[in-house]
């Protein structure tokens, strides 16, 4: 019995305790009517503190990890100087198809308004600041003092000083091993402590929702099932019209054949929940399309690294459900920090179990959205990262076939199935 326990994942423990939460908050609204025990021992103490607790457990990893990570991320692909156009044009797909993947995120939530219903005013504080300029936001990005901001939390300065840290670390790698070693072991330290910390999400979890659901009772559940609904419609969009259609637009390939071929890799992605997992299966399949290994070695894995369309979108939708939530109207200044601070905090953070819970932190912060919310779903976050997964290896390989496209480096032939991988013509004229 007690190993399995054991064998029981974080994701479904979150899941678990997410369910518990909401039975034991639910029991409370309805049947315990003593204010003593419902408010002041179990509301306001016992489950404020496990909530909070957490809560700040998480505050605290952000600044650090997203430093250190995207220092490490730009730092990592110094390489793309020698491989020129494959790597710009790599890179810049990525980054546009985020920049997508969060808009439309945005967008659909701002139509359905996931948050409205689930009243949190009140709950706790906002600092939003809605009459900031872009001039303004952009000038705010640059630190004055870079160790003000990392201690302030400051999250766009911080990350434009890991930027500039990281360009800087891939310009001069062979006189800077030292400090190099310095970030990458500083990362590693990190992501440990993330892991470390992730092991009390199903606790933490279990008090936020447990608080959340005796003061609103079954009025949040509506709001949660609408939230669900606004990330896999994002991301059904991102995987089934914004992908093809790129696809259609750069190469005038069809679709069809690239799904018919890549649907075994988005059903492993599904049921692996790890996009480094499905590499080996990714460029297999893409030989099987047609596509150089010469191209897909290089981009297959730094897509892994860091294109995070799927998360974007999260994040995207988790915004607006909070903003509603707790009756702020986020500007739009502040919506187009939000896809910049999404889109850089897919930089260089994947390869850790709910990293994309620890980087929605740092895209609350960087609007001054209270970060209570994110508790509220994380316990569904585990079913939700699945399609996520799914959705970004597909991104992956979509980038990689307009890259190979673009640099002669696709055999059209095999992708459209004129002819099978290894086969020559003479092959075909024999039979």
């Amino acid at each position: 019995m007690i190993s399995k326990i054991k064998q029981i994942s974080l994701g479904n423990w979150m899941l678990i305790g997410m369910i518990l939460g909401f039975l034991v908050g639910i029991i409370l609204n309805f049947y315990v009517t003593n204010p003593f025990i419902k408010d002041i021992i179990l509301i306001d103490n016992v489950f404020y503190l496990g909530g909070t607790g957490f809560i700040k457990l998480m505050k605290m990893l952000v600044v650090p990890l997203v430093f250190f990570s995207i220092v490490v991320g730009v730092a990592s692909i110094s390489d793309i100087r020698k491989i020129g156009s494959i790597g710009g044009r790599t890179i810049g797909i990525y980054l546009i198809t985020t920049a997508l993947a969060v808009t439309i995120a945005l967008i659909i939530a701002s139509v359905i308004k996931p948050g409205v219903g689930l009243n949190m005013v009140g709950l706790a504080q906002a600092n939003v600041t809605s009459n900031v300029t872009v001039t303004d936001t952009i000038l705010n990005m640059i630190p004055d003092n870079p160790f003000n901001s990392l201690a302030n939390g400051d999250m766009l300065p911080v990350i434009i000083f890991g930027l500039l840290v990281g360009i800087i670390l891939a310009t001069l790698r062979d006189e800077t091993n030292v400090v190099n070693d310095f970030f990458t072991q500083g990362n590693t330290v990190m992501m440990e402590m993330t892991r470390i910390v992730m092991k009390f999400a199903p606790i933490g979890i279990f008090c936020l929702m447990a608080k959340t659901f005796a003061s609103l009772g079954f009025d949040g559940l509506f709001p949660l099932a609408k939230y669900i609904g606004c990330v896999l419609l994002g991301l059904a969009i991102q995987a089934f019209i914004v992908y093809p259609s790129l696809l259609v637009f750069f190469t005038r390939l069809n679709p069809i054949k690239f799904f018919k071929k890549f649907v075994s890799v988005m059903f492993f992605a599904f049921s692996s929940s790890t996009s480094n997992a499905t590499i080996p299966l990714n460029l297999e399949t893409l030989s099987e399309l047609g596509v150089s290994r010469e191209i897909s070695s290089f981009t297959i894995p730094l897509g892994a690294t860091i294109n995070m369309d799927g998360t974007a979108i999260m994040q995207g939708c988790a915004v607006m459900f909070a903003a509603q939530a707790y009756g702020i109207d986020l500007g739009t200044t502040a919506l187009l920090t939000v896809i910049f601070t999404a889109v850089m905090a897919s930089v260089g953070t994947a390869g850790v179990p709910s990293v994309g819970l620890i980087t929605l932190n740092m895209v609350f912060g960087s609007v001054g959205l209270p970060v209570d919310a994110i508790g509220i779903i994380m316990g569904i976050d585990h079913l939700l990262d699945m399609f996520r997964t799914a959705v970004n290896v597909t991104g992956d390989a979509i980038c990689t076939i307009i890259v190979s496209f673009k640099n002669k480096s696709i055999d059209l032939d095999i992708f459209n199935g004129r002819k099978a991988p290894g086969e020559t013509w003479d092959d075909i004229t024999r039979f």
